[in-house]
């Protein structure tokens, strides 16, 4: 049986130096390679390229980044551009992005949605991006991510082309999938020549479609020469769909006040029924109202159909409880009937009703037909009446008896007409047999 014979001392020696140069150089390579990445700037591109990668978006920070291992892992980034690659528009841009996401996400590749927060500044969402964006996407499981220590964004805005919404706050302390949610919402609606500046507390049930929501706080709607501040409150279910967003049923309130160079009259609102929001317009149709006002507005109840939007759409039917004391005084019999008085509103115009509304209002036997401007109306009114015993619109009235300076009128009809060049008259039409 033979042996082996024993290895030179030097070749022995020449192969461990051979190996603890390779070791040595794989070192220094892992050391260049560690090197390079601890660069914020050289480490921040390479994680931005592969989500980006993953979600079909290019995705850079040009300014300066930094990073923390320690503890829980942190990122920050300045002037973030997330585009989708030959798309005119990024969809989404930021001046700085904070994200702090703890080592078990990290290794849960995925699989944890854990992060512990994040921090927007100056965010701008441009929407037609985002919608190209997503009609390129595959459906996929919506997942909740879980934010430990919420989310807060400053300064942030929503750009669609014809409406935007600016300066838009969010302060979010937690979130986590079927826990109660809460969020402080700022920001201001724009929709030229119309805002609505506004601040809400919101609340879910949890952070889903269909869950209950309540929404309360102060929104002001302002146009030119008007606004109207209120105290707000909603509730109902919510839903995000593909078709924008409802709360059905939803149940709306808000104590406003119509404020202008010549009016300020405050009034009470409910209403209910599905409310939608979609390409810029708040729906609510079919709606139930009950509105209560002061001297000027008369209570009324109604039912028809509400939208926001580039204009005011207002088709309501309903009942007005009494004539206030400050409209003028209406003749006997009139003036002595208790009945309610139904009446029907036709308005489609800019938000501030400077454009003619239609109204159809009826006591007993007497029913009025009249075309008019609101904000002349209120202006007459505020006058004292002084300027003509007659309202600024155009109308006709019709009643089986009037009883004027002692005398009595049967079967009247009555011309309203308003022409700006002209004193208003109210010309009798031809008596009836």
């Amino acid at each position: 049986m033979k042996t082996a014979a024993p290895v030179p001392e030097r070749t022995r020696g020449g192969r461990l130096a051979r190996f603890a140069i390779i070791i040595a150089i794989l070192l220094v390579v892992l050391g260049l390679i560690v090197g390079y990445l601890l660069q914020p700037q050289r480490a921040s591109a390479l994680l931005l390229d592969r989500v980006g990668s993953a979600l079909g978006l290019r995705i850079t920070a040009s300014g300066q980044a930094s990073y923390r291992l320690r503890g829980t892992p942190q990122l920050v980034l300045h002037d973030v551009v997330v585009q989708r690659p030959g798309d005119a528009s990024a969809l989404l841009r930021a001046e700085r992005v904070f994200v702090a996401v703890p080592w078990s996400t990290i290794r849960a590749r995925g699989a944890d949605l854990t992060v512990q927060r994040i921090e927007l500044d100056a965010p701008i969402l441009d929407v037609p991006a985002l919608q190209r964006w997503l009609a390129t996407q595959p459906p996929s499981e919506t997942r909740i991510p879980t934010l430990t220590n919420g989310l807060r964004i400053r300064r942030g805005r929503i750009d669609n082309g014809d409406w935007a919404i600016d300066g838009i706050g969010v302060d979010l302390p937690s979130l986590a999938p079927g826990k109660p949610l809460h969020t402080r919402l700022q920001g201001r609606y724009l929709y030229p020549p119309t805002t609505l500046p506004f601040d809400l507390d919101v609340a879910l049930t949890q952070p889903a479609n269909n869950a209950g929501m309540a929404v309360i706080g102060k929104a002001t709607l302002e146009g030119d020469g008007w606004k109207l501040p209120a105290q707000v409150y909603l509730v109902g279910p919510l839903h995000l769909g593909d078709n924008g967003i409802s709360i059905s049923p939803a149940k709306f309130g808000l104590s406003a006040r119509y404020i202008s160079a010549n009016s300020n009259l405050p009034f009470v609102l409910g209403a209910a029924g599905p409310l939608r929001f979609d390409k810029a317009v708040w729906a609510l149709d079919p709606a139930a109202m009950i509105l209560h006002g002061g001297d000027v507005i008369p209570d009324t109840k109604a039912k028809g159909a509400l939208a926001l939007g580039p204009r005011l759409v207002l088709r309501l039917q309903g009942d007005i409880a009494a004539w206030p004391d400050v409209w003028p005084a209406l003749p006997p019999p009139l003036s002595v009937s208790t009945s309610p008085m139904p009446f029907s509103l036709d308005y489609v115009g800019h938000v501030d009703f400077s454009e003619a509304a239609s109204l159809t209002l009826r006591r007993d036997a007497t029913t009025f037909d009249a075309r008019f401007k609101l904000p002349a109306i209120l202006d007459w009114i505020d006058s004292g009446m002084s300027g003509s015993p007659l309202p600024p619109l155009t109308g006709h009235l019709q009643t089986p008896r009037i009883e004027i300076a002692g005398a009595t009128l049967e079967s009247v009809e009555v011309e309203f007409k308003d022409d700006p060049a002209l004193p208003r008259t109210a010309t009798p039409a031809p008596a009836k047999p």
